[in-house]
């Protein structure tokens, strides 16, 4: 079955950001890796989505698992101003957020980084420099009402903990896809 054009120009585009950042996925080969999106229609879906909501997904490997990542210098800014989970939006009762982190990942397809991960991917280039991003956060500790999220400043990263219902314009989240 023939591509559709946006597929193709998403294929294109993933290409061309492939590769410009070799270092964020060491002895791949494009060929393979297209080979790979092209086989699964709904990944593909998803990256549509990333790509539309300023992601800029791109192929890494964190912690030695492959997938795709929102490569954006900053949070992605078509999914900023969102408290952490489901729970948190509906229990905030003055000034809701329009969405959550979780819900919005979860309709992508995807997930959220966790701590390990935001930091390897951190390893790869200089992220959010002026915006944080959201992390995946262990149940004790959301359990408690927290949420982790994560940024670079002055040239270190930082993970810090918030409660799940704030939100900021400057604080989104970065989606991620094992292959």
């Amino acid at each position: 079955m023939p591509m559709s054009e946006p597929d193709a120009a998403l294929l294109r585009q993933l290409q061309t950001r492939f590769e410009q950042h070799p270092q964020r996925h060491p002895g791949l080969a494009w060929v393979a890796v297209a080979e790979r999106l092209q086989a699964r229609p709904a990944l593909l879906q998803t990256l549509q989505a990333m790509e539309a909501s300023g992601g800029e997904p791109d192929l890494v490997v964190l912690n030695g698992a492959l997938g795709v990542c929102d490569c954006a210098a900053e949070s992605p800014s078509g999914r900023r101003s969102l408290c952490y989970d489901r729970a948190a939006r509906e229990g905030r009762k003055q000034n809701p957020p329009a969405g959550s982190a979780l819900e919005q990942a979860e309709a992508l397809g995807a997930t959220l980084l966790d701590e390990s991960q935001y930091r390897a991917l951190q390893q790869l280039g200089a992220f959010d420099r002026k915006t944080s991003s959201w992390l995946l956060t262990p149940p004790e500790l959301r359990a408690l009402g927290g949420a982790l999220f994560g940024d670079r400043r002055y040239e270190r990263v930082f993970t810090y903990h918030n409660g799940a219902d704030a939100y900021y314009a400057a604080r989104g989240f970065r989606a991620w896809v094992p292959l």
